[in-house]
């Protein structure tokens, strides 16, 4: 399975990120996967690297790369509770620092980049996003309609920029929140709002799990609840990119 360290350009410098795609020669539907607020890791590029093996090509870019290259602060390889005050303290002021101006002014130069991969087909594109970067993912899909043809994300606070963000989303959706992410009633309203937008959307709580249940490197991982979050988000993308394979040019 091949994979590259990539530079994209973008308005503010460079954002480098990681990719994973097919060997073969073909192309193969795009999807732009925003990584959580820990960024590009070991478990990162391993989550890539399966997707891609499902036959996509997976774009993982360093959201926080005006700050340096990934990884931009200093990781534990496991990141339990002993150290998780320490690695927040860090994360946060890169979060805060990541306006939705800088968000989708990236967003652009990402799909841009993307799209223009010799190994990526000429359809419509998924975004994904755990965490932080389900929001980002949002956001990237609601900006691009028509070009994003399918969203997911996964204990994200998708709801955070109000029911009006939904506004111009053409995206289907695929949603699931850790039990603790949201109140009931905040699901309800989320769901209200993805309703009156005329978004076609699946939206799930896993029950027994905590945020973050995909990530292998931290003590809220669920590894029952990341196969479910695979069960669901393969179907997801199926239905909603072109499989079909055409032969890269030049080859």
């Amino acid at each position: 399975m091949p994979t590259k360290m990539l530079r994209i350009p973008t308005e503010d410098g460079q954002a480098d990120a990681f990719a994973a795609f097919p060997d073969g020669g073909e192309r193969h539907p795009g999807v732009l996967m925003y990584a959580d607020g820990f960024g590009i890791r070991p478990v990162l590029r391993e989550m890539a690297h399966q997707l891609a093996g499902h036959g996509y090509y997976v774009l993982v870019p360093n959201l926080f790369y005006r700050h340096g290259p990934a990884p931009v602060i200093e990781l534990p390889e496991h990141i339990g509770e002993e150290v998780r005050p320490a690695v927040f303290a860090q994360v946060m002021p890169l979060i805060e620092a990541h306006t939705a101006e800088r968000v989708l002014s990236d967003a652009d130069a990402y799909l841009r980049f993307l799209t223009a991969q010799p190994e990526v087909g000429a359809g419509p594109v998924a975004v994904t996003g755990y965490c932080i970067g389900g929001l980002l993912a949002m956001r990237t899909a609601a900006a691009h309609p028509g070009q994003v043809a399918a969203v997911a994300g996964f204990h994200a606070p998708v709801g955070a920029d109000g029911p009006d963000s939904f506004a111009k989303l053409t995206a289907q959706v695929h949603l699931a929140h850790a039990e603790g992410d949201m109140t009931p009633e905040a699901l309800g309203e989320l769901h209200q709002a993805l309703d009156a937008a005329g978004v076609a959307y699946t939206s799930e709580v896993y029950s027994g799990t905590v945020h973050g249940f995909t990530m292998a490197d931290t003590d809220a991982f669920n590894p029952a609840a990341l196969q479910r979050h695979w069960d669901g988000l393969l179907p997801f993308l199926d239905r909603t990119l072109s499989t079909a394979e055409v032969p890269v040019q030049g080859t």
